[in-house]
């Protein structure tokens, strides 16, 4: 299994939920049928606006989909920055990743 940082995670203009890697680049990511998508011009992941899961199990599926396409784990670090992602948000995602550990 390889691993890499998320550089960021944040809410976009749509109100999608993305995940920037610090090093690696998912191109082909939605050949995992997962819905989940890749930004070239920003080299991030994302999802699409929530409207029946959570912002947090977004979170979950960008990294299952990254980790089934790729064999990529994403981590959290602390020099992981949160870009319009309120304190619940952030608790329930933090959260989240405890339980995929």
């Amino acid at each position: 299994m390889k691993n890499d940082h998320i550089a960021g995670i944040g809410i976009d203009e749509l109100q999608r939920l993305y995940v920037t890697p610090v090093k690696k680049a998912f191109p082909y990511i939605y050949r995992a049928a997962m819905e989940v998508d890749w930004d070239p011009g920003r080299k991030r992941l994302f999802s699409p606006k929530p409207k029946e899961w959570s912002y947090s199990r977004w979170y979950q599926q960008i990294l299952a989909a990254v980790e089934d396409e790729y064999g990529t784990r994403l981590s959290l670090s602390s020099r992981t920055k949160w870009v319009n992602v309120d304190n619940e948000l952030k608790e329930a995602i933090l959260k989240s990743t405890i339980g995929l550990a």
